[in-house]
This record gives structure tokens, sequence and C-alpha cells, in this order.
């Protein structure tokens, strides 16, 4: 066995200037997911975060809400904290930047710096708010690219064309704060000459080994091929942030003490856990991984390894950098209702399934990652709730009494198989390429269900004397299915706790997948995951939506209604969006009348000739798969004593068999009955929708009785 590596891994620190949402998400998730593998493999591996607390932002914040800077941040942290928590996301430490640790690191690489005689002081002319009082930060400035010319562009870069530039030399600017033109003010600053450590940044991120080859290409070809800008590195005041000892009236800038505070967050660590900071951050045999946007490739890549270089820390193994999240195809709107905070989609949607979703479309490149409603509904519901959720579902209640066999049964090679295609998981969840992972295991779920649907061990349960076939085909079905949980673990954290409450075994080991289960007992099956259903999310969308309207009202009336006192340091307003105009209905829901245009009301009928059809409850006592169908189903369907009916429904595409038996339908029982290809279909069940994967059946609310008719 290869000795157990020893990782330190970080996120990009978030903002403390406003809630966690999806697309923060798509981050924090992969990294989490990339660190459990690393535990499940029995590597030493600790995640280290923290909140990102200096800058005008937060000042501005905190003025706008009457709080001191240090009350906004800690309430800020809570959040986030809380956030992170709903979505399974572990840290080993989670910090803040404004913090003593974080300080007393500052000064050390500040006059690492010094030392090597590579800060210069120098006189800025820089963009003013006069309206404010203060000096605009490149994100506090808006205008035209002045290589592009795309409009809404920050000062500091253009994410159309990816042309850096300082703000100044952006076309139009307005100041983001106000709204007010601003006018260009002098100050001195501090800069980092890093362009005389250009060798050193060439060579590292040119190597091959530590960033990907289109982040490489990438800098080569927009930065390094020409000599480095010095780094402004310092604001005069006001400015919430860490004053610099030897320039009084002026503050590190943010992007300075930032990544800093991913090592004062691990002193925390080592604080708490008795460690010691220099076996993490100045061992040769400690690996660093990063993982950040690509919105913040040009710190962590060239600034972040100058300063690790200069102050004579360990340079980071591997800069893992991902794209953007995109909804529909589209960026995420506030107006659309695509912007969406953690807490609201914690609200409505179990967030396993986001998790999942994203590990299913994760690559290990810089590609943007869509997350399209369908595609959401149809990947969760298939794979989790169809493939892998199935195989627990629908043998586990069978060997309850009789527990796991003593003996490991043949299965034809499908356990074997599973565990020869661990490496190859893992070298895909080594990699960050968690689709490839996702795809090879839903491979074996597919291999797994046909051993159970050949088996029928529902029909065994009923034969007392094949219950130890019963309990051979129960065990393998479990094993299988423990085997992919195994697999999924890193992804869904949740399931894996069910799955062990199942079996009364911790799964806390790659290797456990290589040897099967036997001899044990099982505890009751309960459920452990239902079926995503596309209105909880358009719910979710509508409720965001409802959000961002009333917060851009709000911003609205602020503006209209400003405070009578001075407009000197006056707070900004809250962050508006374009919110699209509802119409004016006299009941709160605003219902789209699509389905009428797709499907027009039928022709008055009479209400003698309504009541010829007969509706009756009636449960559904088995469902099957029509092997030679693409929509239908089987439904053996009861009405109550002997009396039942087969009815074909076309909901295969939105229903597993799995999850319909047992549940109570509403069908049409005096419906002539008629011969398919398949067989006599004896009626039709009621459902919505206009096909496919959007078919809704009806339900029926507790109490009802199968064979009661439906008036």
């Amino acid at each position: 066995m290869s000795t157990p590596r020893r990782i330190l891994v970080t996120s990009a620190l978030p903002y403390a200037n406003g809630p966690i949402h999806i697309g923060h998400l798509v981050e924090y998730i992969q990294t989490d997911i990339w660190v459990r593998f690393q535990k499940l493999r029995g590597n030493e591996c600790i995640y280290i975060c923290a909140d990102d607390t200096h800058g005008t932002a937060i000042m501005m914040s905190a003025q706008r809400t009457q709080c001191t800077e240090e009350q906004w941040i800690k309430q800020i942290q809570q959040e986030h904290m809380r956030d992170f928590a709903g979505f399974q996301i572990e840290f080993d430490n989670y910090g803040s930047t404004n913090c003593p640790e974080n300080y007393a690191l500052c000064k050390e690489f500040w006059q690492a710096f010094k030392d090597a005689g590579l800060i210069e002081q120098r006189e800025v002319t820089q963009l003013f708010d006069d309206q404010q009082g203060i000096f605009l930060a490149d994100r506090f400035v808006q205008g035209s690219c002045p290589h592009c010319d795309a409009e809404d562009q920050y000062g500091d870069s253009c994410d159309q064309c990816g042309a850096t530039y300082s703000a100044r030399e952006l076309k139009n600017p307005t100041s983001t704060l106000t709204g007010s033109v601003p006018i260009e003010k002098s100050a001195d600053h501090l800069f980092i000459m890093i362009e005389q450590l250009h060798e050193f940044l060439s060579d590292w991120s040119q190597s091959g080994e530590h960033l990907q080859t289109e982040i490489a290409n990438y800098l080569q070809g927009h930065f390094l091929h020409e000599p480095l800008r010095d780094w402004d590195i310092s604001r005069p005041a006001p400015y919430f942030g860490f004053e610099i000892p030897d320039h009084l009236g002026h503050f590190w800038f943010v992007w300075w003490d930032a990544p800093i505070g991913y090592i004062a967050s691990t002193q925390q660590y080592c604080a708490r856990t008795g460690g010691d900071l220099n076996s993490w951050w100045k061992n040769i045999d400690t690996e660093i991984h990063h993982f950040i946007g690509k919105d913040i490739t040009y710190f962590h890549t060239l600034f972040w390894p100058a300063m690790l270089k200069v102050a004579d820390y360990t340079l980071p193994t591997k800069v893992h950098i991902h794209g953007f999240l995109t909804v529909g195809g589209k960026k995420m709107s506030k107006r659309d209702g695509t912007f969406i905070k953690a807490e609201t989609y914690l609200k409505h949607v179990d967030p396993t399934y986001l998790r999942y979703f994203y590990a299913s479309k994760l690559n290990g490149k810089v590609d943007d990652l869509d997350l399209n409603i369908e595609e959401f509904v149809a990947k969760v519901n298939s794979d989790l709730v169809g493939k892998v959720v199935n195989l627990a579902s629908r043998t586990a209640k069978f060997v309850q009494e009789l527990g796991l066999a003593t003996k490991y049964p043949d299965d034809g090679g499908l356990f074997a198989q599973g565990a020869a295609a661990g490496e190859a998981i893992a070298e895909a969840y080594e990699s960050c390429n968690y689709n490839l992972a996702m795809r090879l295991i839903m491979e074996l779920a597919d291999e797994a269900n046909p051993y159970v649907e050949t088996h029928e061990p529902w029909k065994l349960r009923k034969d007392p004397a094949r219950q130890d076939e019963l309990q051979n085909i129960c065990t393998v079905a479990i094993n299988l299915f423990r085997q992919i949980i195994i697999y999924l673990s890193p992804v869904l954290p949740e399931l894996v706790e069910k799955t062990e409450s199942l079996l009364g075994e911790q799964l806390n080991s790659w290797e456990q997948a290589k040897i099967p289960l036997t001899g044990s007992p099982v505890a009751k099956f309960n459920h452990m995951l239902k079926r995503l259903e596309k209105k909880d999310l358009q719910t979710m969308i509508d409720e965001t939506r409802e959000e961002n309207d009333a917060q851009a009202a709000d911003a609205a009336k602020s503006m209209a209604n400003p405070p009578a006192e001075s407009t000197e340091n006056q707070p900004a307003p809250p962050e508006t969006d374009d919110a699209a105009t509802e119409p004016t209905v006299d009941h709160p829901y605003s219902d789209s009348d699509q389905p009428l245009k797709d499907e027009p009301l039928a022709d008055e009928i009479s209400f003698d000739d309504f009541m010829k059809v007969d509706l009756r409850v009636a449960r559904v006592v088995k469902a099957e798969h029509v092997e030679e169908a693409n929509k239908l189903l089987k439904l053996t369907l009861s009405l109550g004593g002997d009396e039942t009916r087969q009815v074909f429904a076309g909901i295969k595409q939105a229903y597993d068999p799995a999850d319909l038996e047992g549940r109570l339908v509403i069908m049409v029982a005096n419906l002539a009955a008629r011969k398919m290809r398949f067989g006599l279909s004896e009626g039709m069940i009621a459902a919505a929708g206009p096909g496919g994967e959007e078919v809704f059946m009806l339900a029926i609310d507790e109490g009802a009785l199968p064979g009661q008719r439906v008036h």
C-alpha cells in the first residue's frame, strides 16, 4: 500500500459582503468532494477556508446597515457557515481574514518584501467619488472596455475580451456607489515590483505541473510575454482593513491579506489541534491545492506564488481552476429568478441533488457549467432515484428478518467487476474529472439493476421454500448498492449516513468497496431519496424573483427618499437589478396560460355525459418496465379485494416502477379494454402534463380507499 499523502486544500475565500449563492457552490462542492475523496483513500487531508473581510465594499455595507464593520462581517460569517453546512460542506477550519494571526502574517510577508527591495512608493492618480469622499476600488467603477468597447465592465478587467487595465482607462466611467462621474485625484501608493520575479513565475507557471494547460497558455499570452506591471498593494484612508505599520494612513489592499488568510486559518487549525504550522506551509512533503474560479486566476497564479516565494513558504502543488455557472445557457440573473441564494435553495430542494448534478458536470477543465432545469430533474431522478436507491429499496426490505448471507453468493462476477473499476474511478476523482467518475459509477448501477430485475426477489418472497435463494439474491443486490455508495460517498455524504444506518457499518474507506459485506443484519429500510419535482424548482425560482423584486423596490425607495444628512460619507444604496414588470392580478398567483394554448378546452358536455365516466381510486400493486416500449409502464391496479386491472400507461420517462408500487392513483375503471401488442390494457390512469418527462400523476389525500368512486 502506498504511503499516505499529506495535503492542505483551500477554496477561494468568500467575500463577506453578501450571501452564498448556487454559483459560489460550484467551487465549494467541488473542493469538498475532492477532500472527502482524499480522506476516503486514507490520506491526511485538511480543508482550510475563511471569510474575506476587508475592503471598501465591506465599509459601505456596514455604513448602509448602520453597524460596525466587525458586526457586519460577524453576521455574514454566521450566514456563510450555515449555508455551507446545509450543503454538507465540511471545513477543518473556517476563519476570518480580520484576525490577529492574519495581521501578524501580513507583517511577516511585508518585511520579507522590504528585505528583498521589492517595494516602492509613488504618487498615483486614481478615480475618486466626490460624493462619497473615497477613492474608488476597481470593482466600484463601471464603464466601457477600452479595448473592445463592451459596456458595463468593471475597472480591472473585461469579461468579454479578457483584457486587463486600470479603472482610469475605462470609457465613460461611473461610480457604482452613487452613479456619479468620478474625478481624478492623487495620493501616495505602495507597489510590489513583481517584474523582478518574472523568470521564477514563468518557470513555475509553465512547468506543466501546477496549472491546467489552458491556464498556463493564458498566462503566457496575456502577461508573461511582456514585462509584468508593478502591483499597487496599498489604499489610502478611509478603508476597512489592516493599516500598514510603517505607512500610517495607508492600508494593505484586500488582495494582500486575503490569500495570506489561508495560512492564518491554518494557524488557527494548528492551535486548536496541537499541530505545527510549518509542517503544513514550510514542508516539501506537504501538498498544497487551491480551488478557485477563473475570475481570480491572475492573483492565484502570479501574485500569490510570488508572495510565497519571497516569504519562503511552500508553493502551491496545484491550482485547480473552474468556470462559471450558467442557468439554462444564460448568466445567473436576478430578473429571471436564477440568481438563487443557497438559503433559498435549501428551503425547497434537497442539497444532495445539487451536489450530484455538479459532480456529473465537472470535468477538471475551465469550461463553464450549465444548470439546465430539465436536465437537472431528469439526471437526479434517473441516476440517484431510479438506479442507485432503487437497488436498496427493492431488496433491503426482504432481508430484514433473514440478514445477509454468511457467504457471498455467486453473482456472475458483478462485485468483482465493481471492485476492479475502483482505480479508474479514483483516478477520475483525483483529476477532478467528476463527470467521468459519475459515468463509471452509473455503469456499475446499470449492471446491477438487471440482476434484480432478472431474479425478481418480490416473487421469491412469496415462496417459503426459496428463502435461501431470496437471501442470496438480496445479499448480492445490497452489496452492489453498498459498493456504489462507497464510490459515491465523496459526493453524497447524507446518503452514506443513511446507508450506514441500514447496514450497521461505517463506510469510511475506499478499500471497503473490494470486500463484500456478509452475515450482517439489515435494519428496516427507511426512505432515502424522493423524486425531484420540477414544481419544487419553479417554486424556488419564483421565490427568488420575488426576493429580488422586493430588493429592487427597497433600493428605489431608498434613492427616492435619501436621508436629510450630508451626502459626504453617505452609505451606498443596496444593489439593484432590472426586475421584469409582472402583470397586475387580483390573486397572489400568476399561472401561465401556456397549457391552455397548447391544449384548448374541449367541447362542452352534459352532466349525464360526465357521469358515464367511472373514476375510481386504485392501488398500484405492481409496476414493470415494458421492454419493447419507450414510453409505457405495465401497471397492475387493485380496486380492492380480488378486483384488479392491467393498465399500460405512458409514464415511463417520468416515473420509476419501484416508486409507484403501493401508491394510490385515479383510474378510469369502465373504459373498454384495448388490445395492444404488449397485452390487454383495461383502463387509464389520470395524469396531467404534455407527456414525456413532464407527466404528473394526480395525488390522492390520505384516507381514500381502493374502489371508492371519484365524484
